[in-house]
C-alpha cells in the first residue's frame, strides 16, 4: 500500500519537504523532526541517479516517504528511476494531453505502457525477489504528478486532466508565472487567474492539486483551496535562512 498515494485521494491535505542538497543526511534529519513526505529534487537540486537512490534509503529508514521529482519527461529517465525502486514521481513540464499520455505510459510495461524490461535485475523488484513484479507489483502503488508549470499547459488543463493515469498535477507557479511574462511577480492577477484557471478544471475532473507555498498563498490559504500536498520548505532556505538569523544574533 503506497500511504501518500492514498493520501492524494482523501480531503486532509498533506505536506511535504524538498531535499535539494543532495545530502542523505539532510533528508533524515527532515523525515526525524516531522516532514515525512520528502522531495528529491531530480530538477534543480544537486546529484545523480545514484545520489537520489541513496537519499531515498535514508528517508524510508527514518519511516519517511521519498517522492523524486524527475529532471525532465524523457523515457529512459522515467525507466532508470523505477529500475532503480522509485514509485512517487513528479514530472515537470507537461504541457499537452498528448505528452501527458506519452508520460503516462512510460511507466508501465506493454501492453498498457511502453517502460523497457529488465525486471528481473533491478531493484524495483527486489533485484528478482519479487518474481510478480512485471505482471503484478509493478503497476500496483505508483504516483504520478504531472506539473503544470507553462501557460501552453493551462490552455490545455481540462484534456490534461482527463488523461487516465494521473495521480495529481503539481501547480509550478515560478515557470507559470514567468511563462506569461511576470517572471517573479507571481501576486500578478494575470498569473493569479491561471491559477484559478487550473484549480477550477482541477476541481471539475476531481483531479487532486498540488504546489509550492508562493505567490502569498500559505499553508491555510491552500488547504482551503482544497490542494492535496504543499511543499513549503527546503533543506537549503532552512539552512539559509538559520544561518542568517544566528549571524544577526552573533553579531549584535
Amino acid at each position: 500500500m503506497n500511504n501518500f498515494k492514498n493520501a492524494l485521494r482523501t480531503g486532509t491535505m498533506a505536506v511535504g519537504a524538498w531535499s535539494q542538497l543532495g545530502s542523505a543526511n539532510a533528508a533524515e534529519v527532515l523525515v526525524h523532526f516531522g516532514w515525512k513526505n520528502i522531495i528529491i529534487d531530480g530538477e534543480h537540486g544537486a546529484g545523480t541517479l545514484e545520489d537520489w537512490v541513496d537519499i531515498s534509503r535514508a528517508i524510508v529508514s527514518a519511516g519517511g516517504t521519498p517522492i523524486l521529482r524527475l529532471p525532465d519527461a524523457d523515457d529512459a529517465m522515467i525507466k532508470r528511476a523505477l529500475d532503480r525502486g522509485f514509485k512517487n514521481f513528479i514530472i515537470p513540464m507537461i504541457n499537452t494531453a498528448e505528452h501527458a499520455r506519452h508520460v503516462v505510459s512510460a511507466f508501465y510495461y506493454p501492453t498498457r505502457g511502453h517502460r523497457g524490461y529488465a525486471a528481473t535485475v533491478v531493484r524495483g523488484s527486489n533485484w528478482g525477489a519479487d518474481t510478480a513484479y512485471a505482471l503484478q507489483t509493478s503497476d500496483h502503488d505508483l504516483t504520478i504528478m504531472l506539473q503544470c508549470e507553462h501557460i501552453d499547459a493551462v490552455d490545455q488543463i481540462e484534456a490534461i486532466c482527463a488523461v487516465d493515469g494521473i495521480d495529481a498535477i503539481f501547480v509550478g507557479p515560478n515557470d507559470l508565472g514567468a511563462s506569461a511574462g511576470y517572471l517573479e511577480r507571481l501576486d500578478a492577477p494575470e498569473v493569479m487567474a491561471l491559477f484559478a484557471r487550473i484549480e477550477t478544471a482541477a476541481n471539475a475532473a476531481n483531479m487532486p492539486l498540488a504546489t509550492v507555498c508562493s505567490a502569498g498563498r500559505d499553508w491555510a490559504d491552500l488547504r482551503a483551496l482544497g490542494y492535496r500536498f504543499v511543499a513549503g520548505v527546503s533543506d537549503v532556505a532552512m539552512l539559509a535562512q538559520q544561518a542568517s538569523k544566528d549571524l544577526q544574533t552573533a553579531l549584535k
